[in-house]
């Protein structure tokens, strides 16, 4: 075998699948979310603008420091900090967190999930390949609304998988995904939307990448 041939990354045993962004398309949720959260829910705003600030907000602290670390989870880390900036209690922040971000979205994400990629990752199972699902947000609730939970092998989710500490770009959750399927990093390919995230998250783990 030539060096050329060699050198080419092998077909991959399991695909790692980000869920905001790549499993539905973002751009027309966020337009029909943004109508009715100035139609039913403007008193919320703030709040739920200082929650998505906490997200980033954990990001760049990882970024200046590559061991930071966010226990019990990164979730409740933005639960907490949106809860003192906003002076509402942290029970009140998760359940407005919960209805505008998790149980409102869940109405419309079927009407926006992306099809091709659906199909391509039912055909990859039906193949023999393993799957995961790799989230920076609680995911039971939208596999769920999006119908297809049944695609993926294990589900890694901030919230939710209480070993993640740590957001993408960390490549924790890849890596902790590809462990629960018995896959070496070099064997995965992940698939996600953001290089800035999931892409640097793959390099990081020493994986494939696909950016939808």
């Amino acid at each position: 075998m030539n060096q050329a041939a060699s050198s080419l990354p092998l077909p991959p045993l399991a695909w790692l699948v980000d869920l905001d962004g790549t499993l539905y398309r973002a751009a027309p949720m966020k337009r029909r979310m943004a109508m009715e959260l100035a139609l039913f829910g403007l008193h919320r705003a703030r709040l739920l603008s200082q929650f998505r600030h906490a997200h980033e907000e954990l990001r760049a602290l990882q970024t200046k420091d590559p061991c930071a670390s966010f226990a019990p989870s990164p979730y409740q880390e933005q639960l907490k900090r949106a809860a003192t900036r906003t002076g509402k209690t942290v029970s009140e922040v998760s359940e407005v967190v919960s209805e505008w971000m998790i149980e409102r979205p869940g109405r419309w994400l079927y009407k926006h999930r992306r099809e091709d990629l659906v199909e391509e990752i039912r055909a990859f199972r039906q193949q023999g390949g393993l799957t995961a699902l790799v989230s920076d947000y609680p995911a039971a609730s939208k596999l769920k609304a999006l119908g297809v939970t049944d695609l993926f092998d294990q589900v890694v989710a901030n919230g939710e998988t209480k070993e993640l500490t740590r957001l993408k770009p960390s490549p924790d959750g890849y890596l902790l995904a590809a462990q629960r399927l018995g896959c070496q990093p070099p064997q995965c390919l992940v698939i996600g939307d953001r290089d800035d995230a999931d892409g640097a998250a793959a390099r990081a783990a020493g994986m494939q990448l696909r950016l939808i």
